[in-house]
């Protein structure tokens, strides 16, 4: 499905974006949420008032990102990366030393702002740019940096803290990301690969035009992909955050859980690969429509299911569409609004799933406390994602008339 001489060909910029997904992993909730017992335990917090804080510190973030993430359409990638790294390093000893629970919602809003927000950002942005004919498989192929740390990172830090207190793992987290830099810096002496820089200003949107960020709100097709927007990162994020409570409910220990996420890798890589390979030959409008009718169907086998092999089958639906979520809704942006102001636009998007991240643990949590459980909320869960397939079904076929322009 990708080719030999493609991935020799483009192996920096591509390499430089799987660098950069893989840095945002300090910044995602299923890192953050590796601590939750630790933070909740050492400053006395309900679900509620965790999932509370989280929510105030991620809804600052993606307000921020509204402008923040249009920079992209200003400054190289590059440029951009040397001053997110560091700021997340600083992010993560913020992480280490705050000693107060008022400081909390500042410490997540720089982790998510830099880690979620702005170096995903940087790298969707790069990959749907860079690549025009190619744009899905480039995805699929940088997307792989957010598997390899869902897989490992909960692994090895939760292995870690047998061993190590919760604070010196975030100092160790803040090395990490800011060794990154230098070699995010080397692939990316040269942004663009000939290719791209010569398709760019050829990649337009509906009705062969590219479209401004004012423009793209204004059209209908935008409020119907919002719910699609807000859902996979709102209880995606939802799962992982409250993943040591989900945990307890399936007696199951942190560890045994956190083991089945590679099963979670695993089923994201082969379906993020698919579904570069299939965007590039049957484009978007065929395909996005329905990548969420697994998620749904995921979180009502978690909300029911009491078993070992329930979970595993919930997790490889949830992979499903986690996989085709790194391609499709990144390429569709690209596809519909063009890419002369795809940094702005995009923006927007990631605003909206920043803002998603940040209601849904918050939602869960204080529902949780007010007595409905996990599980039921979990049921229902599967709910939404039915109005929201819905919702995309009737947005993409009335606008894709409009996209048939452009070919």
């Amino acid at each position: 499905m990708v080719s030999l001489s493609f991935l020799k060909t483009n192996a920096r910029w591509l390499a430089a974006g799987f660098m950069l997904t893989l840095m945002s992993g300090f910044g995602q909730t299923y890192f953050i949420s590796i601590f939750a017992g630790e933070i909740r335990e050492t400053f006395n917090l309900s679900h509620g008032e965790w999932g509370g804080i989280y929510t105030l510190g991620t809804g600052a973030s993606a307000a921020v990102m509204v402008w923040a993430g249009a920079l992209t359409d200003k400054y190289r990638i590059r440029t951009l990366a040397m001053a997110i790294l560091p700021l997340l390093m600083v992010a993560c000893f913020f992480m280490a030393g705050f000693w107060a629970v008022w400081m909390l919602p500042i410490v997540i809003f720089s982790l998510r702002f830099a880690g979620q927000g702005m170096i995903s950002h940087l790298a969707v942005v790069a990959m749907s740019r860079w690549f025009v004919a190619a744009r899905g498989r480039a995805l699929s192929i940088a997307g792989l940096g957010y598997s390899l740390g869902e897989a490992f990172l909960p692994m090895l830090f939760v292995s870690l803290l047998v061993l190590f207190d919760w604070r010196i793992l975030w100092v160790v987290a803040g090395f990490a990301a800011i060794l990154g830099l230098p070699v995010l810096l080397g692939l990316l002496r040269s942004e663009r690969t000939p290719q791209s820089f010569a398709e760019s200003d050829q990649s337009l949107g509906m009705k062969a035009r590219h479209w401004t960020r004012g423009e793209a709100i204004r059209h209908p097709l935008f409020w119907m992909m919002f719910p699609a927007l807000l859902g996979p990162s709102a209880f995606g994020t939802s799962f992982f955050f409250h993943q040591v409570h989900f945990a307890e409910l399936k007696a199951l220990s942190h560890f045994e859980l956190v083991a089945l996420f590679p099963v979670y890798t695993g089923g994201s890589i082969v379906m993020m690969v698919i579904s570069g390979w299939l965007l590039d030959k049957l484009g978007t409008p065929r395909l996005i429509p329905w990548y969420q009718v697994p998620l749904g169907i995921g979180f009502v086998i978690f909300g029911l299911t009491g078993s070992l092999t329930g979970i595993i089958l919930g997790i490889l639906f949830f992979a499903a569409t986690s996989g085709a979520n790194a391609t499709l809704p990144n390429a569709f942006w690209a596809e519909f609004y063009g890419t002369k102001n795809l940094g702005s636009i995009k923006a927007l998007a990631t605003a909206i799933m920043v803002l998603g991240s940040a209601i849904g643990p918050g939602i869960t949590g204080y529902l949780i406390d007010f007595g409905i459980g996990l599980e039921t909320q979990f049921v229902w869960v599967g709910g939404y994602f039915t109005i929201a397939t819905a919702m995309m079904v009737v947005g993409i076929n009335r606008a894709k008339t409009s996209l048939s322009a452009t070919t």
